[in-house]
């Protein structure tokens, strides 16, 4: 089934973060990478003030992992590159965001799928519109026509940062 990710980060060396994410991520059985977004910078979102800006991708992925399993690996990669979780929606190293994952809808405590946010948050999706024009967010409709209702200034293009596909 297809799986979208969402990384952001605003602390440390932001674009190397998001690259070595990419390669731990799909270093492993049973997620397969199909494409990465652009790199975009944003500004934050909530959170308390004075917060660098993020970078932000989306990747898609193709996978036979269950959405609790593949929420481990995600947890597991923040971990490895040093993420404290401290105040909410404060800086971080790296954020792994499952956005969604085939057409699961769940609700638990620790895992809510879709991204409970995703359909409201232009950091989200502007990238995964680039990379999946045809995205869905079930229960909320089409990336392309969520975007057109929000507001997308925060959101800069990096056409200067590519994130290279996984060896």
């Amino acid at each position: 089934m297809k799986a979208v990710l969402a990384l952001g980060s605003n602390l440390g060396n932001r674009f190397q973060i998001l690259q070595g994410a990419v390669d731990v991520l799909f270093d492993a059985p049973d997620l397969e990478f199909v494409k990465a977004s652009p790199v975009y910078e944003t500004d934050p979102v909530g959170g308390p003030p004075g917060q660098d800006p993020y970078l932000n991708a989306v990747v898609v992925a193709e996978t036979t992992l269950e959405p609790r399993a593949l929420l481990e690996r995600a947890l597991s990669v923040e971990n490895a590159f040093g993420r404290e979780r401290g105040e909410h929606w404060g800086p971080r190293t790296l954020d792994v965001d499952l956005i969604v994952v085939g057409d699961t809808v769940c609700d638990e405590p620790d895992l809510t799928l879709p991204h409970p946010r995703a359909h409201e948050r232009a950091f989200v999706l502007v990238p995964w519109a680039e990379a999946d024009p045809q995205g869905t967010v079930p229960g909320h409709g089409r990336v392309c026509e969520l975007l057109e209702g929000l507001d997308q200034q925060g959101v800069r293009l990096r056409a200067d940062l590519t994130l290279q596909r996984p060896d």
